[in-house]
């Protein structure tokens, strides 16, 4: 209803016809046929104006050798998880259909698919294929990956458009005590605790760190043994509001060069497995590092 602007001009049955009535493969070929003819009446002027001017094209802030050597760091640390390089593309609804995310907050194309906003949607499709051939396993993967997403940033520095994330996920049959859950969820706490204590060695600091584990009051007691699993580590417990997890969330923050607490990590249990494959006996636990945040907030200057 809030963009009903942009139907403006455009009659409701055409509008049908382009939102519902065409089939996908016509509906991509006109748009590209627009595309194309967009193309063609642009300057190079126009193309070098937005090139200065669009947040979503602009280069990354953070020098990419840097990126690069703290990429390959978080990928040491997570060497029990299989890496993949995921393409910067995905199918269209990847992230609105399976999880709570609008689609007016993804950068669509106008080939039936659209820019990776969130790679652990992904690693979740991909888990979900893999479970299909053999149901047995369990899947860890993880990845280095841009994402660009299209809601509004604040005009701080360290907020883009675009930016680096690291993540893992863990997918497979629960076993018997929700033993996957918890061992899954207490694996990610340690392998990001890993990465930070590896990150410090390498020009980095995370200091006064604070482990959060959030819960809905049915999942407390997991909760309780995820912590029980991180010996040496403080952990604060708060209960679960946010609706986007199963139940079970952590967070990890550290304190940034300007004083502040900063939510660098963030992870938990989701139910995109049960949704692409209507299996409840599946887990999925998923995690993320704003890697380009932390190259920003957390490495020492020379």
């Amino acid at each position: 209803m809030g963009r009903n602007w942009a139907r403006a001009g455009i009659e409701e049955s055409a509008y049908a016809a382009l939102a519902r009535g065409l089939a996908a493969s016509e509906l991509w070929s006109l748009l590209l046929d627009v595309a194309e003819q967009r193309a063609a009446e642009r300057s190079a002027a126009q193309v070098q104006q937005q090139w200065a001017r669009d947040r979503f094209v602009c280069p990354a802030y953070i020098d990419q050798r840097t990126l690069n050597q703290l990429d390959a760091h978080l990928l040491a640390a997570a060497s029990a998880f299989e890496a993949l390089e995921l393409s910067p593309l995905a199918p269209l609804g990847s992230c609105s259909s399976i999880a709570l995310a609008s689609q007016n907050k993804i950068v669509s194309t106008v080939r039936g698919t659209e820019v990776v906003s969130d790679p652990t949607n992904l690693l979740a499709l991909e888990s979900a294929r893999r479970l299909r051939q053999n149901a047995a396993q369990t899947i860890r993967l993880t990845t280095n990956h841009r994402c660009v997403r299209a809601q509004a940033v604040p005009n701080l520095p360290g907020f883009a458009a675009h930016f680096r994330m690291f993540c893992i996920t863990t997918a497979g049959h629960e076993r018997k005590d929700q033993d996957l859950l918890v061992e899954s969820l207490s694996e990610h706490i340690q392998t990001h605790l890993s990465a930070l204590n590896l990150l410090e060695q390498h020009g980095y600091a995370f200091p006064d760190r604070i482990i959060k584990i959030l819960a809905t009051p049915e999942r407390q007691r997991l909760g309780e043994r995820i912590a029980g699993r991180l010996p040496g580590a403080a952990v604060l417990f708060e209960t679960l509001t946010h609706d986007y997890y199963d139940g079970l969330r952590f967070m990890i923050s550290a304190r940034s060069h300007s004083g502040e607490h900063m939510p660098l990590i963030d992870g938990g249990a989701f139910d995109w497995l049960r949704k692409l494959t209507s299996n409840n006996k599946l887990v999925f636990v998923a995690s993320g590092l704003g890697s380009q945040l932390a190259a920003y907030l957390y490495r020492l200057t020379d």
